[in-house]
């Protein structure tokens, strides 16, 4: 230190400066601290420049990246339309529900006594609630449409990582009543069956959605703003009417449990309208829980299932060759005794009815008189009458899974098989095709198109035949459902109604069954004045009836007085006396 301070003294005498004292002298050359300058330099400019860069040519880029680490958008679910049946009973409604997901890693941290209690308001058994958690994926729904007040108990928990997405679960009021008509959805809120199906695009609308800011836990932070409004669906009026569709059903389900019959179906036709009153099936289903779900259940029979008609087709035939001229309701023909030969084909009757008229024929279901009816037509006209009337056609009803039925060719027609399809064998179609080709004669000749919503304005008709033909076909028809004719338990008190039963043998393995068969009725009501068409179909009854006349026409008589009184429908006959013979006639097919 002295020695120090004795330099300076030396230097300071000797006039040295001190910022040239030999102390304060660098030994380093210059041009390395120059190197320093120019790096320091350097790195600057560098950090400015990506500083630049980040924030002003790749600003986009990473907002964009950021955003996708804390924004999030939520799907803004829309209101399913509500459907209605004609008087504006509520058939179908969305209620509010929420779906439960979760982010694994977060939840498994969570005391395992609360993940036991989460699975039991989830309706999970433990080891499935931590299979779904035990996942990469950072994000897994838990459970779907769970109800509101297990939502609240599950947020009650307090679980990290647990949260929730509003959506909504489709009731059905009516339950396995109208279940084969309104269909069902399924957990995306998407049509599967029925109207539900039929009309997607117009009961489903259009989703909303809107961006949010979360944190790490996935709770919402911040409202950023709506992207998109949600539009609710339109609501649908349909045509059912569910007074007769409940008359509907409780009659087939008693039919079917009665004669014990594998299935059974029903529609109801508004005459005036073409509407669809009633259209039910048994067995059925429940759409509100389809656990137990089957595919004998899932069936709409009326629509989708075929089958050969029978002698309900004889009225075709007959109406053909009135409006040609070709006969009369008083013409004559020999069905000799029971059995007639055409085409190396034996064609019978159930009884011998020797020389009978027209009307005779179809009162007491005659195979032979309606073959000899055939024998004047061509197969062309009987063709061209089927298929006008919308047999073996695509229909047009805009219900899924309408099936179209089997006419065949007429050049491809053998001599028997014009005989067999004059009485229903050889050709099939659904109940619904049926029902709805019988309305020419409910109506003055013309066909009218379906609807399975409410109709507003009077549809224009197809003339089939001749309203003289139609008036003259309803008279024979009314006489089959007298104490003589083949359905006389199709009788209404109070009521004069008209049909025409049918029993076909069930094809099986190719060949026609001896025991297994379809028994079926289609009938008009009132006759005065027809308001509506009935068809019921029971297949392959087991008791001891089997026939239309025996299963089909009775249950005709249940639903049709039920439904004219539910109409308000005045009675239009004294008579309330219904007189059913002991042995009633059964008919040939």
């Amino acid at each position: 230190m002295k020695a120090g301070t004795n330099g300076s003294r030396v230097a300071a005498a000797k006039g040295v400066a001190f910022s040239k004292s030999p102390v304060l002298a660098v030994r380093l050359p210059d041009w390395r601290s120059r190197v320093v300058l120019f790096v320091l330099f350097a790195a600057f400019l560098a950090l400015a420049g990506r500083a630049l860069w980040l924030q002003g040519v790749s600003n986009r880029f990473l907002q964009k990246q950021g955003a996708s680490r804390y924004e999030r958008t939520l799907e803004l679910p829309a209101t399913r339309g509500k459907i209605f049946d004609r008087n504006g009973i509520v058939l179908a409604s969305s209620l509010p529900v929420k779906a439960v997901w979760a982010i694994p890693e977060d939840v498994l941290d969570s005391p395992r006594p609360k993940l036991r209690e989460l699975a039991q308001l989830l309706d999970l058994p433990e080891a499935d609630l931590l299979k779904k958690l035990d996942s990469d994926r950072t994000f897994v729904y838990l459970k779907r449409q769970v109800e509101m007040d297990v939502i609240a108990k599950i947020e009650k928990l307090g679980i990290d990582g647990i949260d929730t997405r509003k959506e909504y679960k489709r009731y059905y009021p009516q339950n396995e009543v109208m279940a084969h008509i309104v269909g069902f959805t399924n957990v995306e809120d998407a049509g599967q069956e029925g109207i539900e199906l039929a009309q997607q695009k117009n009961l489903v609308g259009q989703t909303g959605s809107r961006r949010v800011i979360k944190d790490r836990l996935g709770r919402i932070v911040e409202d950023v703003g709506l992207s998109r409004e949600p539009h609710d669906g339109k609501d649908i009026t349909l045509s059912v009417d569910s007074k007769l569709q409940y008359i509907a059903f409780n009659s087939i389900k008693d039919a079917v449990e009665k004669f014990h019959a594998k299935a059974g179906a029903a529609v109801v036709l508004d005459v005036h309208t073409g509407e669809v009153l009633a259209l039910a099936n048994w067995p059925t289903y429940n759409p509100n829980d389809r656990s137990h779900l089957t595919g004998e259940q899932l069936r709409n029979r009326v629509i989708t299932d075929t089958f050969e008609p029978g002698s309900t087709l004889k009225p075709f035939t007959v109406a053909l060759a009135l409006d040609k001229g070709l006969i009369k309701p008083t013409t004559l023909f020999d069905t000799g005794n029971g059995r007639y030969q055409t085409g190396g084909h034996t064609i019978r009757d159930t009884h011998p009815h020797g020389v009978i008229d027209v009307t005779t024929i179809i009162q007491k279901s005659s195979n032979i008189g309606t073959t000899k009816i055939s024998e004047l037509l061509s197969a062309q006209e009987m063709w061209e009458m089927f298929t006008k009337v919308g047999f073996g056609q695509a229909p047009r009803y805009g219900f899924p899974g309408a099936a179209a039925g089997r006419v065949r060719p007429y050049k491809s027609w053998p001599i028997v098989a014009k005989a067999n399809m004059s009485f229903g064998q050889g050709i099939s179609m659904s109940l619904l095709q049926l029902a709805h080709a019988w309305l020419i004669f409910a109506r003055d000749g013309d066909v009218i198109p379906l609807s399975f919503q409410k109709v507003t304005e009077k549809p224009v008709g197809q003339q089939i035949i001749s309203p003289k033909t139609a008036a003259q076909v309803r008279t024979m028809v009314e006489s089959v459902v007298s104490p003589q004719g083949t359905a006389s338990q199709a009788q209404v008190a109070g009521y004069r109604v008209g049909g025409k039963t049918g029993t076909a043998q069930k094809v099986i393995n190719g060949r026609y069954s001896q025991t297994h068969y379809v028994g079926n009725f289609v009938g008009i009501a009132p006759m005065s004045n027809p308001r509506f068409v009935i068809a019921v179909m029971i297949d392959d009854p087991s008791g001891p009836f089997h026939t239309g006349g025996a299963v089909a026409a009775p249950t005709f008589a249940a639903l049709a007085a039920n439904a004219l009184r539910a109409a308000n429908v005045p009675p239009d006959s004294t008579v309330t006396d219904i007189i059913i013979p002991e042995h009633p006639l059964e008919e040939s097919n």
